[in-house]
């Protein structure tokens, strides 16, 4: 692991939005403990998850992907982290050859500590599935020493799945109760730079951690804990102690 009190991050979001709700507190935590943290977000969600802007008169494609580039970037920058977009299309999302091999290139790249991104079945949105798959798939061809001997090969990141909209129907238990009391203004900036397209999940979102952050002070948090993001591990950890 890094010398920095957090490890570096690599988001991979189906959306342009997706990481901001789900992940936004763990980014800016991370980013203001001096970690690296890079988004790809693999689409700009401009079909199914940008409601708002085409209720506006006289809205095309080309203009709503634009506006979600520009609020997921200055949504990123609140955060803390880099971003970049592969503009692969949603509902459906659709990931070609050679964004799988852009992700790899990244993963050998910033060689992540930690990889951030959807569960495995959500019901309600079948491209968050694929990002997760995706996630999984070029992390093993990041790994493998036979793929393009001039870059190094990625290590055994864990894979943090964040919370979905529904966990109750998508198999999502947390086994992670994240705190992000101190950074939670910083997700609450970043969300509200998002609120263009989506602006009935700011709310919702803020709610979100104030429940979560009730459950990690049951779980065993100090009670100055008031905001927490869930998050559910794909890999065993690896430790020393039981705990």
């Amino acid at each position: 692991m890094s010398e920095n009190t957090t490890p570096s991050v690599l988001v991979i979001s189906a959306h342009a939005a997706d990481f901001v709700w789900r992940a936004g507190g763990a980014i800016a935590l991370s980013a203001q403990r001096g970690s690296a943290v890079h988004v790809v977000c693999l689409s700009f969600g401009e079909r199914g998850e940008s409601q708002g802007l085409w209720k506006q008169e006289g809205m095309t494609l080309d203009r709503v992907k634009q506006t979600r580039r520009e609020q997921a970037s200055a949504a990123a920058e609140v955060l803390g982290a880099s971003i970049e977009f592969l503009d692969l299309g949603d509902y459906p999302l659709r990931v070609d050859e050679a964004a799988q091999d852009r992700i790899v290139a990244v993963m050998r790249e910033r060689q992540p500590e930690v990889l951030l991104t959807h569960v495995a079945n959500d019901p309600y949105n079948r491209d968050h599935n694929l990002a997760h798959e995706t996630t999984l798939l070029t992390r093993m061809v990041a790994q493998a020493h036979g793929h393009d001997r001039s870059t190094t090969p990625l290590g055994a990141p864990q894979v943090l799945k964040f919370e979905p909209h529904q966990p109750e129907v998508c198999g999502f238990t947390p086994d992670l109760l994240l705190d992000i009391t101190p950074v939670f203004d910083v997700k609450v900036k970043a969300m509200q730079s998002m609120s263009g397209a989506q602006g009935h999940l700011v709310q919702y979102y803020t709610d979100l951690g104030i429940r979560r952050g009730v459950q990690a002070v049951r779980n065993g948090a100090p009670k100055t804990v008031t905001h927490a993001e869930a998050y559910q591990r794909t890999f065993p950890t690896v430790g020393e102690e039981l705990r």
